[in-house]
């Protein structure tokens, strides 16, 4: 838990789905509404961003890349809801962070990382997890190691609004972002 005279800490999240009724953006508000006193998130919406290709970088970073990586600078660490598409991260994330990556100030350099997931099948997103850890050691973030916030068949555990509703979920994302928040703090230190 924070203390008193802890110094606040400012998350950045985003999610790798950009379906409406996505489970990973439900999970990303429910995190909002599960953070330890002391903390904050922010909620970047991917959606704008073209798919990356050499030749439109050469021409410029977009406005809403450089935007994306100014969120990034200005966050403490980066809580990031991860869905699973054919075993393995979602096209919409891999783009965010290919483009990211490029960005000349590096801004994913020595983030401290939160990722989470959500969906319907019986394995919570743990192959797009373990995928995206691996992103994680080219460009140099470094992720929570538990707890693992896998969440299996979804469909169960959130109500027709997309809200997180099973309190052993809500549980362990609280316990995920209290985490981050002691990581967080232990690299500022180092």
């Amino acid at each position: 838990m924070a203390s008193e005279s802890a110094e606040p800490i400012h998350i950045l999240g985003f999610s790798g789905s950009l379906r409406k009724a996505s489970y990973n953006t439900g999970t990303l508000r429910a995190a909002k509404e599960l953070l330890p006193e002391g903390m904050t998130l922010e909620i970047f919406d991917l959606s704008q961003f073209p798919l990356y290709n050499e030749d439109v970088r050469e021409k410029g970073i977009p406005e809403c890349v450089l935007e994306f990586g100014v969120k990034i600078t200005s966050a403490d660490a980066l809580l990031i809801a991860i869905p699973e598409y054919n075993y393995s991260v979602s096209g919409v994330l891999k783009n965010a962070i290919d483009w990211a990556s490029r960005i000349p100030s590096k801004p994913l350099e020595n983030k401290p990382v939160a990722i989470m997931g959500a969906s319907i099948g019986n394995y919570g997103t743990a192959r797009a997890q373990y995928h995206f850890r691996q992103v994680c050691v080219f460009t140099n973030m470094h992720p929570v190691n538990k707890p693992e916030v896998l969440i299996t068949r979804a469909k169960e555990k959130f109500d027709t609004e997309g809200n997180l509703t099973d309190q052993p979920t809500r549980d362990v994302i609280r316990m995920l972002l209290e985490s981050l928040a002691e990581w967080t703090r232990r690299l500022k230190i180092h």
